[in-house]
């Protein structure tokens, strides 16, 4: 059993601000299959991970850069939300969104707090607890990504605080919350992010960011599986992929797990989310939409896209294609993608930190 510590000195705020998103002409630029159209959802300051809870009609949404968690509610469940809400302030870059049995849990630098939500309005008198402490305080790659795996046990990533270095404690790995402590259960990343679950085998999914300064074409981005609790993905030795680093390749090990899926270099892979629902085309169905927030330094830039991982029922991948692009043009960008959701309609949103939008993809009419 998980056991908490209520803490305070943080504000509860339930601030609100018209949600009608600035003017998103290049919306029309955006390419997606045949039959999808994307609209905006919210506009959301910074939009980070997402949680959507439908019971309250609302998505909570974080924030890397600033301090507070966010609501976009949509009340009349039309597809669009008519206010966004700072529920919370005063956080340290609360990335990690998710939701459980009426709790909000944040993952900040830090730290993991939760809230008890009965209702929107509860926000402003409720109480911090903290659910795991003592966290790596590093800024860099120290926001967290956090979500509940199929026995409803929470897991937080936490990267590796440089671009290539030998981790140490926590940093590297990713964790399971038992009784308030971390249990190691994967290690060898350098920045793993998004992270969900194949809906029929189970079976863990994450993302994770390849080293800089190795080539415009090297090292990969990866989307990674892990088989068992315990398993090396490969960092500091590979700094992503089967591309060893200059600094600690010779220390290479034969046990290391390769990803399932080896996207192009500095994409930056960030959220990732199985297809559960059923407005999409059944051959969507268990397949996982990435989301590739868009390199920062690679000679031509690459990314800026939402990508589609082609799964089978056994959770073996079929083929990887782009899904939704469009938000990198002539070379510039104008939006990065961030996380994938899923409403309770079976239509996709996607946040976006640079826009400050909240994007919904849908099927159909």
């Amino acid at each position: 059993m998980m056991k908490f510590r209520v803490v305070g000195a943080v504000l509860l705020t339930l601030s609100a601000f018209p949600a009608c998103a600035q003017s998103a002409p290049q919306l029309d630029k955006i390419k997606l299959p045949d039959g999808f159209k994307i609209a905006v959802f919210a506009e959301v300051p910074e939009a980070r991970s997402m949680a959507v809870v439908p019971e309250l009609n609302a998505v909570f949404v974080g924030n890397r850069r600033g301090d507070k968690v966010y609501a976009a509610i949509d009340a009349d469940r039309d597809g669009r939300a008519e206010e966004v809400k700072t529920v919370i302030a005063g956080l340290k870059s609360p990335n990690g969104i998710a939701w459980k049995d009426g709790h909000l849990y944040i993952g900040e630098q830090h730290r993991v707090i939760r809230l008890a939500v009965p209702n929107l309005a509860s926000v402003a008198t409720a109480k911090p607890e903290i659910v795991l402490a003592g966290l790596p305080d590093k800024g860099h790659h120290g926001w967290r990504y956090i979500g509940f795996d199929p026995k409803g046990q929470l897991v937080v990533t936490i990267g590796s605080p440089c671009n290539i270095c030998a981790p140490s404690g926590l940093e590297g790995t990713i964790v399971r919350v038992e009784n308030a402590k971390p249990v190691v259960i994967a290690k060898g990343q350098r920045n793993s992010v998004g992270i969900d679950w194949h809906p029929r085998t189970g079976k863990m999914y994450f993302t994770d960011n390849g080293a800089d300064a190795m080539g415009d074409d090297t090292p990969p981005d990866e989307l990674n599986m892990l088989s068992s609790d315990g398993q090396d993905f490969g960092f500091p030795a590979y700094g992503g992929g089967s591309d060893k680093t200059r600094e600690f390749g010779a220390k290479a090990s034969a046990a290391m797990v390769p990803p399932v899926v080896k996207f192009g270099a500095h994409v930056a892979a960030l959220g990732v989310h199985f297809y559960r629902g059923s407005q999409l085309p059944e051959t969507y169905r268990t397949d996982a939409f990435v989301a590739q927030h868009g390199s920062w330094n690679r000679s031509m830039p690459d990314g800026y896209r939402v990508m589609r991982i082609r799964m089978n029922a056994n959770g073996d991948v079929q083929g990887v294609e782009p899904f939704a692009e469009g938000w990198l043009q002539n070379g510039r960008a104008w939006g990065r993608p961030v996380d994938v959701k899923e409403l309770a309609d079976g239509s996709l949103l996607v946040s976006d930190d640079s826009a400050g939008l909240v994007y919904r993809i849908s099927y159909g009419k």
